[in-house]
Formats: structure tokens, C-alpha cells, sequence
């Protein structure tokens, strides 16, 4: 099989077309690039990939704001993990 490289701008139109396959290599490239703004976008747009994606960082980071917004964009996998980390975690005083 033969490797081809895709351009951005062609996998945006498909995206916007509807296809799922390139709103995840959109989300791909976000992700190696390091673009969280672009990221968030896919995940506003039903990317689940990106949600997936961002999930996986706020988790790593332990960002609980993070998730919850992830959660609320439509990714219910970030709510899940928000649980799990509230339910491990020890609650700090603030004074």
C-alpha cells in the first residue's frame, strides 16, 4: 500500500463534508502539533477522536476543569475519567 500524504486543507473539506475518518487526522495532526485551540474546536465540531485526545492530556496533567469541560462539549469518556480522579484524590484545605 502506498504511504500518501494528505494535505490540511483537503482533510478540512472532507471534514466539513462529513467524514469522520478525516475530522480524526485533523485531530491527529492537532494532537502532534500540540494545538489544544484546534483540538477543542474538533471536539465542538463531534470529533470524539479529539475528545479522546484531550481526555488523555487532562488526565495525564490532572486537570479537572479540563475534563469537566471536555465532558460538557459531548466526550462522556472525560466525565468518567473526572469521576475516577475525584474519587481518588484527597481534598486539599484552602485557608
Amino acid at each position: 500500500m502506498e504511504n500518501t500524504n494528505i494535505d490540511r486543507e483537503t482533510l478540512r473539506e472532507l471534514a466539513d463534508e462529513g467524514n469522520e475518518t478525516a475530522l480524526d487526522r485533523l485531530a491527529d495532526l492537532a494532537d502532534k502539533a500540540d494545538d489544544l485551540e484546534e483540538l477543542s474546536e474538533l471536539l465542538d465540531e463531534g470529533s470524539l477522536h479529539a475528545g479522546f485526545l484531550l481526555t488523555r492530556r487532562a488526565v495525564a496533567a490532572q486537570d479537572l476543569r479540563e475534563l469537566q469541560r471536555i465532558s460538557d462539549a459531548g466526550y462522556d469518556e472525560a466525565g468518567g475519567e473526572l469521576e475516577r480522579l475525584l474519587k481518588a484524590s484527597t481534598v486539599e484545605h484552602r485557608g
